[in-house]
């Protein structure tokens, strides 16, 4: 997929959320174009979850995750972005897809369970059934989405779903990914956008605030924790 954009027969109503998100409002008017690797990082709230399940839902992936055939469903929680999104596809693109949504990831593994895909996943711990996942599904060659990863992993279970994701690469497939993890934003050869109030900017690894923050904590635990008493 190169880029996503404004559907031109079914535009969005910009008073309307989540046309008024910011950096909804910027794809809407300017589209944004997608590499082989994109990463959108951001504070809770700013819409990185709203686009990355909007792409989904565009490119025909059940918005609770899965691939392109998953059909389970629980609660409608999706804005409806999805319907005014056209996304622009490269001769012989695949339209197979997968889909990592946090918030549904219990779901997805029981749906998985029932229709026997993965084995038993609810027996391990929720970052081994993660894994287990990408690693099953990782046959998939196409646009992989994956939203807020990281809260099923440690720091070792970034690093094994970042060797992974590359690997996906390597065979073709392409990556969006929105984090909070300074580890997940480290993806090699990513284009990282940050978004925010003013939209979403490129920013270099070392600039992003995602980063800069962890790295001042980390630097200095007691200045951030001795405000919270």
């Amino acid at each position: 997929m190169r880029a996503v954009r404004e559907h031109p027969r079914a535009p969005a109503d910009g008073e309307a959320w989540p046309a008024t998100l910011p950096p909804v409002r910027q794809v809407l008017r300017e589209g944004l174009e997608l590499g082989p690797l994109t990463v959108l990082t951001g504070d809770n709230g700013t819409g990185k979850s709203t686009l990355v399940e909007a792409i989904a839902g565009a490119y025909g992936l059940n918005p609770e995750g899965g691939g392109t055939g998953a059909m389970h469903t629980t609660r409608v929680t999706e804005s409806p972005l999805a319907e005014h999104l056209q996304l622009v596809r490269g001769a012989g693109a695949s339209k197979s897809g997968f889909f990592v949504r946090a918030e549904t990831m219990h779901s997805l593994f029981t749906y998985y369970e029932e229709i026997g895909v993965g084995g038993m996943m609810h027996e391990l711990s929720h970052g081994e059934s993660f894994l287990e996942l990408v690693a099953e599904r990782s046959r998939i060659r196409g646009l992989w989405l994956l939203d807020e990863p990281e809260s099923a992993l440690s720091l070792p279970g970034c690093l094994a779903l970042l060797g992974q994701l590359q690997e996906l690469v390597r065979d073709g497939s392409q990556i969006v990914l929105s984090t909070h993890s300074p580890v997940l934003a480290a993806l090699p050869g990513a284009a990282l956008y940050e978004v925010g109030p003013w939209g979403l900017r490129r920013v270099e690894y070392d600039d992003l605030e995602l980063v800069r923050t962890w790295r001042s904590f980390l630097d200095a635990p007691q200045r951030f924790v001795r405000h919270l008493a």
